[in-house]
């Protein structure tokens, strides 16, 4: 069994605040450390720590920024035989995080948009031979669209970011996963005419109950599953049989910037192992609560060997 990770790979400079600034205010920080990123890496190096067999299909610059880049790819066994360079720029990615735990990104591509239907019809065969292939938000459309032209087993899509991509190839997601405002932003995509307002806990219902709909909505709309997380509140799982609440562990977040990209790394690890995707969503919310305690994204990734939160959800 093995998964293809169709995806983005980063730097990511990482800097440190005491909150986040409002516009037009500086203020002083700390770090500014150069670590691994980007979300299709994120995604491998999580499900190859669990003990997934994955390849990564991708490209880096021909930068200083692609050492590092690649780091947490090769130590975790990744296949990188269909990872290209370019010349130019590896993507990057400036992560701030405030004490509290949440962090503000933005990636610059780089290599990342040479990601492009050709480069990915290079290598055919490692998409067309995987039993999964996952994909995100930043690369190409057409790098997109033609990993799942490509694939013969089943696709796995975290949109994120939220950008426009061909409908039938993202609907063919098994499941799509988002959180709770990129669920939003896919139903507006989709022309939903009453799109949930995510996390209103207003008359309309307690906390959750937004999710829960937006879920169902985008099943509706013709997704065949579909998993909206929300952070230390769990995710929600959906499909034709309904909707079920998913909880994760209560833990002190020290930093969330990998913390979405371990869960789906996670479930793609556990979906790949046979589990039906409610319990692969039970372990992947534990295991994104584990990254939530370490600092990083890749460098938070816990092992096989790593005792995650408790399973009850406390």
């Amino acid at each position: 069994m093995t998964v293809t990770v169709v995806g983005s790979i980063n730097a990511d400079l990482v800097l440190e605040v005491e909150r986040h600034p409002a516009p037009g205010e500086t203020l002083l920080g700390s770090g500014g450390t150069v670590t691994a990123g980007g979300k299709g890496a994120n995604q491998a190096v999580a499900a190859a720590l669990l003990g997934a067999a994955v390849r990564m299909v991708g490209a880096v610059g021909s930068d200083a920024y692609a050492g590092p880049a690649l780091k947490h790819l090769r130590c975790s066994g990744v296949d990188l035989s269909a990872v290209g360079t370019v010349e130019g720029a590896t993507g990057l990615a400036v992560v701030t995080v405030a004490a509290d735990g949440e962090n503000t990104i933005v990636v610059v591509p780089g290599a990342n948009a040479a990601v492009d239907a050709d480069a990915v019809a290079a290598h055919s065969k490692a998409v067309a031979d995987a039993d999964i292939v996952l994909l995100q938000g930043e690369i190409p459309a057409s790098g997109f669209a033609a990993a799942v032209r490509l694939a013969t087993g089943r696709v796995v899509v975290n949109l994120a970011p939220v950008v426009k991509v061909d409908r039938t190839a993202l609907l063919a997601a098994d499941p799509l996963v988002a959180n709770e405002h990129e669920a939003g932003l896919i139903l507006a995509q989709f022309g939903a005419a009453a799109a949930p307002r995510l996390g209103d806990t207003g008359d309309a219902g307690g906390p959750g109950d937004a999710e829960e709909a937006a879920a169902a909505a985008l099943v509706e709309l013709g997704f065949r599953s579909v998993v909206v997380t929300r952070g230390a509140h769990g995710c929600v799982v959906a499909d034709a049989a309904g909707v079920t609440a998913v909880p994760t562990p209560k833990v002190t977040a020290v930093d969330s910037t990998g913390a979405g990209d371990a869960f789906v790394g996670a479930l793609v690890h556990r979906l790949e192992a046979g589990d039906c995707l409610v319990e692969a969503a039970r372990f992947a919310s534990r295991v994104g609560a584990f990254a939530a305690t370490r600092r990083g994204a890749q460098t938070s990734y816990p092992t096989q060997s790593d005792a995650l939160p408790g399973a009850d959800g406390v």
